[in-house]
């Protein structure tokens, strides 16, 4: 136990793990935004889907945990480099270059915390119930929970969809810079290559924030939700 210890104090198994957790994260976000793209299929494909998932709490549940392991590390790991790196260099420069750290990069450690405080708010509005508790509560005509309403319900508030594109801006500024991070981290680490990496973190960020701010616009432009009251 105390080599992987040793490893992920490490300079470059920091950075593996770092790789690794965020490639793990990665996956989380695509699929996540894939099943709330059900919405514009309407309600019955969202609540089936959100019912599909109730009927299996073991693997939600076992999903829910590894997934909260797995920020945990992310977050453990960032900090660790982090002050590694300022041991390492105990003066700071007087003079920070553009062009060698990008604002994306200088402020990974500012998006995520964001980021997990969105979250926090995130699961207290659609997964527990703690904000319009009125709406957690609908129920479709199945007698299922009525996921869809409350999606729509909730992204008709104005400050609710602000924040929610907010905090997906912030994603998206956060995955510029880690896919072009985790490509360098296995090793397409070069001239040839960092350009072509540089333009695939800026689209990969785009299409997710595209992605998931598609829900709350089309929803307040009135595209998705007509009938819900």
């Amino acid at each position: 136990m105390s080599w992987i210890l040793r490893f992920w104090k490490s300079s470059i198994g920091g950075k593996l793990t770092m790789a690794a957790t965020g490639l793990m994260l990665f996956g989380f976000v695509v699929g996540h935004l894939t099943g709330n793209l059900l919405v514009f299929r309407g309600a019955e494909a969202m609540n089936d889907y959100a019912a599909f998932l109730q009927s299996k709490p073991g693997f939600l549940w076992t999903a829910r945990i590894g997934l909260l392991a797995v920020v945990a590390v992310h977050i453990a790991t960032a900090i660790s480099l982090t002050r590694a790196n300022k041991a390492a260099r105990p003066v700071a420069y007087a003079k920070q270059e553009s062009q060698v750290s990008s604002m994306a990069s200088r402020s990974m450690m500012l998006t995520g915390a964001t980021l997990g405080a969105y979250v926090v708010f995130h699961l207290a509005h659609l997964t527990w119930g703690l904000i319009l508790g009125d709406h957690y509560a609908l129920t479709d005509a199945d007698g299922r929970h009525d996921v869809y309403s409350m999606l729509v319900l909730g992204f008709r508030q104005p400050l609710i969809s602000l924040l929610y594109l907010a905090a997906m801006a912030l994603l998206g500024l956060h995955l510029r810079h880690g896919v072009t991070s985790f490509f360098q981290t296995i090793g397409f680490n070069h001239s040839r290559y960092n350009g072509m990496l540089d333009r695939l973190g800026i689209a990969v960020a785009a299409l997710i924030f595209g992605g998931y701010a598609a829900i709350p616009l089309s929803i307040m432009a009135g595209w998705i939700g007509e009938g819900v009251a």
